[in-house]
């Protein structure tokens, strides 16, 4: 069965946006872009809500984007190549190729999907995330870490304690915080360690070689 990884960009203190909406992550530089692409390479779907997607369909409407640099280039062909699923009730239609909408979160459905696929799968955005996450449904986090403090807003992950996947806790699990996160880099971990509680009392980290300040 293929994987369902949870991918996003997060603050320190654990938020994707501030109070307002907005969160300004800054240019990307070479290394973390580069990042982006050897982690959506071998994807094979995205499931994404409708805000998401109508923020990353610029990387097949917009080909100015790719122009820009090859590793742009390399970023939108992977996003192209991967068929994409958006769950909304309001968009009346999509705006790219390979990509179907769904009107509700169907936690059977996106098992079925699963099972079927043979390259693994995203989902992207706090909200699509925590249905998967309540249904058992993703085998892994990967949150790209930024050197900034929002202080509030939309967290990427409930708060610790909170209940994920009802078969993904232990009663003598350790506790793990974000206070274990590097200045900088991605941190993987199973959806039980990233609820806070972890077999072995540690997160996964890889730390790219330099990162631009963000703007």
């Amino acid at each position: 069965m293929a994987r369902l990884i949870y991918v996003n960009n997060v603050s320190l203190d654990g938020y994707i946006e501030d109070e307002r909406g907005a969160f300004d992550f800054g240019p990307l530089d070479d290394d973390v872009l580069a990042s982006y692409n050897d982690l959506l390479r071998p994807v094979g779907t995205f499931l994404y809500g409708r805000r998401l997607y109508e923020t990353m369909a610029v990387w097949e409407t917009n080909a100015a984007l790719a122009a820009q640099s090859d590793l742009m280039a390399d970023f939108a062909t992977a996003w192209k190549a991967a068929s994409k699923v958006v769950y909304s009730t309001t968009l009346a239609a999509v705006s790219t190729a390979n990509t179907r909408l769904e009107r509700h979160f169907d936690p059977i459905a996106v098992h079925e999907l699963k099972a079927a696929a043979s390259s693994d799968l995203i989902v992207g955005g706090a909200n699509l995330a925590a249905q998967a996450l309540r249904a058992g449904l993703v085998d892994e986090c990967q949150l790209f870490v930024w050197p900034m403090v929002v202080g509030g807003g939309k967290p990427a992950l409930r708060p610790t304690g909170a209940s994920t996947s009802s078969s993904s806790m232990s009663a003598d699990s350790e506790t793990a915080s974000y206070s274990s996160l590097p200045p900088f880099g991605t941190v993987t971990g199973s959806p039980a360690q990233f609820a806070g509680r972890s077999s072995n009392g540690r997160f996964l980290t890889q730390t790219p070689t330099k990162a631009a300040a963000p703007g």
